[in-house]
């Protein structure tokens, strides 16, 4: 990892990072020249101890050929295994490309990548039998947990929410608490783009009809997240989530990023220059290299920012009354969906962060998210929500 890559993590829970443009990374190929645009290593993670899509063998490959187009390097975990089950005999696994041992030893050896892609790692835990053996063991989840406190960037792929339910820290980094409900059969159906502006909705277009295979969760993550694209199941036939279904999110979490893309299970996704072309840009969000569209910022976030600020004198209490009555006017407004109506309440809003909390890098942060929540706004506004 570049340090330059190193500083922007360690910045992740305080600034938004400054934008650049960038690729993805490739591990299989020949050493390349190092790239520009700030991303240098990922891994790919295809390990299964249940149910093995089939699309994770495409998705590996589309990852590691836009690696290799881009100049970066892509280490594949997805190793043969005899866990067999109702779905059939154990994993065959990629051995041609996976790594010998565990890469989760631990956060200093995982801080080698700029994001970890969790790809449909199913572990046939979602009977939440404690022992059931994990994707990840103690250990290895320890060695992911002290990565994202450290501002590791985490992408889940299709399945990344049927794997560690039993995990309840793994399922709201990857879901926001939604876990993998189950799924009709494979259809059409249209998805809708929320947030124009964020990186990786850019060129994705805003009614997306798509085949694929659809998946309903335990709960709705909206408000735990910030999301990106919704399931229209009026299109289709078999959702059980009602008019709000969310199946693209992204989050800041315990200093780390996370974005997950529910869709993907097709084969034909990997192929698809959109998909795959929006898919980097969610890789390159939690690597940090990329930046806008609010940066995933959610009301939650902000609010527990100022529920951390000082109290201890009157002024200090009248700031913080202030602003949480503004922000709550202000996400009352987004939610009827008069998102002009919340960014005019917002723009003091980010004045008074500035001018009245007492300690100057507090307020400057506070402000900072106030201005994402500004632009996440805007993006709701101009994908016409």
């Amino acid at each position: 990892m570049s340090n330059r890559t190193s500083s922007t993590r360690c910045a992740l829970g305080l600034v938004t990072a400054t934008a650049a443009t960038l690729g993805l990374v490739a591990a299989a190929a020949p050493a390349t020249a190092a790239s520009d645009d700030g991303l240098e290593d990922i891994l790919v993670v295809g390990k299964t101890l249940g149910f093995r899509h089939s699309h994770i063998d495409e998705t590996t490959h589309a990852l590691v050929d836009l690696g290799a187009e881009h100049g970066f390097d892509v280490d594949v975990w997805d190793p043969p295994n005899s866990s067999g089950g109702w779905w059939g005999p154990g994993s065959p696994g990629q051995p041609d490309l996976t790594m010998d041992t565990t890469p989760f030893t631990s956060a200093d050896d995982l801080a080698q990548y700029d994001s970890i892609v969790f790809v449909s790692p199913v572990d046939n835990t979602n009977n939440l039998n404690p022992a059931q053996p994990r994707l990840l063991d103690d250990a290895e989840l320890a060695a992911l947990q002290g990565y994202v406190h450290d501002g590791g960037g985490v992408v889940g792929i299709h399945a990344a929410t049927d794997t560690m339910h039993t995990s309840g820290w793994f399922t709201q980094l990857i879901g926001g608490g939604a876990r993998f409900a189950n799924h009709p059969q494979q259809q059409t159906a249209t998805m809708r783009v929320e947030n124009s502006a964020h990186p990786s909705m850019e060129g994705v277009p805003l009614a997306w009809e798509r085949w694929d295979e659809w998946y309903n969760y335990t709960l709705n993550p909206r408000g735990a997240v910030h999301v990106l694209q919704t399931l229209d199941e009026s299109t289709y036939q078999g959702g059980t989530m009602g008019d709000d279904h969310p199946i693209a999110w992204c989050q800041n979490f315990e200093g780390g990023r996370s974005w997950h893309q529910g869709a993907g299970h097709v084969e034909e996704s990997w192929a698809d220059p959109v998909f795959l072309t929006s898919v980097l840009r969610g890789i390159q969000w939690t690597a940090g290299t990329v930046s806008g569209g609010g940066d995933c910022v959610t009301w939650n976030e902000v609010d527990a920012l100022v529920e951390e600020l000082p109290q201890d004198t009157a002024r200090d209490k009248v700031a913080v009354r202030q602003l949480e009555t503004r922000l709550g006017q202000a996400q009352a407004a987004a939610d009827a969906g008069d998102q002009a109506g919340a960014v005019r309440i917002l723009r003091p809003t980010a004045k008074l962060a500035a001018a009245l909390v007492r300690d100057d890098d507090a307020g400057q942060v506070l402000a900072d998210k106030v201005d994402d929540l500004i632009e996440w706004q805007q993006g709701v506004a101009e994908a016409g929500h």
